[in-house]
């Protein structure tokens, strides 16, 4: 599974030279790295269906016993071969519709990237490597969402879906530390090995609700449900993949995942379950008032990423199995039908329904595929789709909760599933054809390749259910069950009161898609979101942070240096000395006075040049008596054995003095600005951080400590670091992570100053 993930990243990496070398076959090029790790899934399906597990251990942080760990059970084998499968025909799909682009190369990479994460998310079993693939998806899709940096909408879409996700993501981290905590483990598998225990621990509802709302922000769930629909400015193959197939499909894995440890509590089955219902029934209204394809989709995924939440939340075995075939029937013609929706842009230079019409005549091969999509969108027999549908209908029936209404809730959803069908998949290619901004024609093989495979890939499974997808299926279920299910998958079960509502929900369905109009203006109405809901508080929340940020910034921005060093000071004296002196009694002060002459000698010199340097009537002097300052101090740190620092110190010194003297040529005559009181309160703000510098050390240097910290580095420098030079190993391997956040504080220090010299204004600016 690694080098599964290595393949994919390393596609990545090869994106850009592959692009500009090949143009016109890049995407299929390109694909043959995500069919392969396809085709090595598919070959696992038959072991993991008899439920067999594939385990790797790769060591991550040995010290520690952190091991980057993964596992492909029935869960994580169907949501990678979505990633896998669905990302092939994506690939396939881009090349032809960002076609001429020429950021194609820069898309693919980053495309790949997100493929590599979502691999993470689904085969990790650790759950900080799961939390880093987590992370990466945020970053990556924000990119891809904002592929069009040129346009405001794509930024501020980008941006809103960062923030949000990125809110839940730290919930996700704090959630999964406490789980860990709680379980003694960091292996997804032991934890739900010891869920038992895990339920009595204290940390165990705040865990769970942490995790929850990771979850919920990343599946685009009540009320984090408005990021996903401003997303569709992204390209449709963005959309396809990241928002049908793939990214917003991370939070329901990952509750079915907890599922085995969570689920059951009342606390779980009331907010799971509770968003999950709640945002069925607004993205429901929502979609069915919507005109633009990209965003009927985008509801309607919102709907059905609802069912599959309140599934999960009743968490019996008929609504997992229901939530795990819904899934996968979900991303088969959800994903088709966003790239005909992209078909549809990118040939007519339309996609508003109310301007599409006609379209069966002159792009037969797509109105083909739309079809296939929609009835299976729809639930007609024989379609994959049928059958999801009708195990939902069989999980409500067997709920335990108030039956009318999770009927209802199931009934709602599979009613607006049907009118979406139709108007995306079958409006746009009948009546008479009228007008288009382009004249339409089916598209190369390229863009027809993914619906058309997602098309038949419905129909294949609706009408040998048993044989392709029951294996499958079932093993997903018995994963998030902890024990071995059977799912029972067929067309026909009989005259069941499934199919009784199943043919209810595509009547009225169909009658509602006809009377759009009517139905369209009810459900404007009723839609009261955009003004009171959760989007609103979001512009409130972002816009009222970058005003008291504004304002923040306004008292501060002083304008000039010595003031701005006076805030510092006070500020860092104040917060330091109140801890220091606010712990009660002061630890006894203790230091032994065995100074050598020359040593007083140096710390005199330094004394009286730092005098020299606040009394002085001329910035040379001052400049000169700062530089022996510096040496001196370096003059001490060899004395003191720290040849490295003395060595920095005096490059520093050296040239802060040589840029001093050089900046000295272009500043006014030398002049004293400050009144007198204002030097005596800079002396006396000097003087006090001093010694309460002074007095921190020294306290430092009077606690005892059992255990000297220099012997253990002294001993594991070489066994450990490989090197001999204790300083060195400490910085580069004991404190790396210091290091290379002072090292990434400098680099950005230097690319803003490179961008600042670069920045040349034009003539008259």
């Amino acid at each position: 599974m690694p080098a599964l993930l290595l393949a994919v990243l390393v596609a990545g990496a090869l994106a850009v030279p592959v692009v500009r070398r090949a143009p016109l076959h890049a995407g299929w090029l390109l694909a043959i790295v995500p069919a392969a790790v396809t085709a090595w899934l598919v070959a696992q399906v038959t072991s993991v269906g008899d439920g067999a597990e594939i385990r790797e251990t790769v060591a991550w942080v040995p010290s520690i016993g952190l091991n980057a760990s993964f596992r492909l059970d029935g869960l994580s084998l169907l949501f990678a071969l979505l990633i896998a499968g669905i990302g092939t025909l994506v690939v396939v799909y881009a090349a032809a519709y960002l076609r001429g682009d020429r950021r194609l190369g820069r898309f693919y990479a980053t495309l790949f990237a997100f493929m590599a994460a979502m691999l993470v998310i689904v085969l990790a079993d650790n759950v900080l490597l799961l939390y880093a693939g987590w992370a990466l998806t945020g970053i990556t899709s924000y990119l891809l969402i904002g592929y069009d940096s040129r346009s405001s909408t794509a930024r501020r879409a980008a941006l809103q879906a960062l923030l949000t996700t990125f809110a839940g993501e730290l919930c996700l981290l704090a959630g999964v530390v406490l789980l860990a905590q709680a379980g003694g483990s960091y292996e997804l598998s032991v934890l739900i090995e010891r869920s038992g225990r895990i339920g009595d621990d204290p940390a165990f509802v705040p865990a769970m609700l942490l995790i929850v709302v990771g979850a919920l922000t990343k599946s685009a769930q009540f009320p984090f449900h408005f990021w996903l629909p401003n997303a569709m400015v992204a390209p449709t193959p963005v959309s396809a993949y990241l928002h049908s197939a793939t990214m917003v499909k991370a939070g329901i894995y990952l509750l079915a995942r907890v599922s085995p440890i969570f689920g059951g509590h009342e606390v779980w089955s009331w907010v799971v379950g509770g968003s999950g219902a709640a945002t069925l029934v607004i993205a429901a209204i929502i979609a069915l008032h919507q005109t633009d394809l990209k965003r009927l989709l985008a509801y309607s995924t919102v709907a059905a990423l609802g069912t599959m939440t309140f599934l999960l939340g009743i968490g019996s075995e008929e609504a997992v199995a229901a939530a795990v075939a819904f899934l996968l029937g979900h991303a088969l013609y959800k994903g088709a039908l966003f790239l005909v929706a992209g078909i549809i842009e990118h040939e007519t230079g339309a996609r508003d329904i109310t301007r599409l019409s006609g379209l069966r005549r002159r792009m037969p091969l797509t109105a083909g595929a739309a079809l296939l999509a929609a009835l299976s969108m729809a639930g007609f027999v024989p379609f994959f789709g049928f059958i999801g549908k009708e195990l939902v209908y069989e999980a409500a029936l067997a709920s335990e909760a108030v039956l009318p209404l999770v009927v209802g809730l199931a009934l709602v959803s599979s009613i607006a599933f049907v009118v979406v069908a139709v108007l995306v998949g079958v409006r746009p290619f009948i009546g008479p054809a009228i007008e288009m901004p382009k004249p339409p024609h089916d598209p190369g093989p390229s863009m027809l390749a993914g619906p058309l495979a997602l098309g038949l890939i419905g129909v294949l499974l609706g009408l040998l259910p048993a044989v392709l997808a029951s294996g499958l299926t079932s093993a997903a279920a018995s994963a998030v069950l902890g024990e071995v299910r059977e799912l029972d998958l067929a067309l026909w079960h009989g005259l069941t009161p499934m199919l009784l509502l199943s043919g209810v929900s595509v009547a009225i369905g169909l009658v509602l898609a006809w009377r759009i109009e009517a139905v369209a203006g009810v459900a404007g109405r009723l839609d009261v979101g955009e003004r009171v809901g959760p989007e609103r508080a979001y512009s409130a929340l972002t816009a009222g942070t970058l005003s008291g940020s504004r304002r923040f910034v306004e008292v501060l921005r002083i304008g000039l240096l010595r003031r701005s060093l006076l805030v510092t000071l006070v500020t860092a004296v104040g917060f330091v000395g109140f801890a220091f002196f606010g712990r009660g009694a002061l630890p006894l002060l203790r230091f032994e006075f065995d100074a050598r002459p020359h040593e007083l000698a140096i710390v005199a010199i330094i004394a009286a040049a730092a005098f020299v340097a606040i009394s002085a009537r001329s910035r040379l002097s001052a400049i000169a008596a700062i530089g022996v300052v510096g040496y001196g101090i370096a003059l001490i740190y060899v004395l003191f054995g720290a040849p490295d620092l003395a060595m920095t110190q005096l490059l520093i010194e050296t040239l802060t003095v040589i840029l001093f003297v050089l900046v000295l040529f272009h500043l006014p005559r030398f002049a004293v600005r400050s009144s007198r009181s204002a030097r005596v309160r800079d002396a006396l703000l000097a003087t006090g951080a001093g010694v309460l510098m002074s007095g921190l050390t020294l306290a430092a240097f009077s606690i005892t400590h059992s255990v000297g910290i220099s012997e253990f580095f002294s001993e594991r420098s070489l066994p450990d670091g490989h090197g001999r030079n204790v300083v060195n190993v400490i910085l580069v391997d004991f404190r790396a992570l210091d290091t290379f956040g002072e090292i990434a504080v400098l680099s950005l220090a230097a690319l803003g100053i490179y961008a600042r010299l670069r920045l040349r204004p034009r003539q008259g600016e």
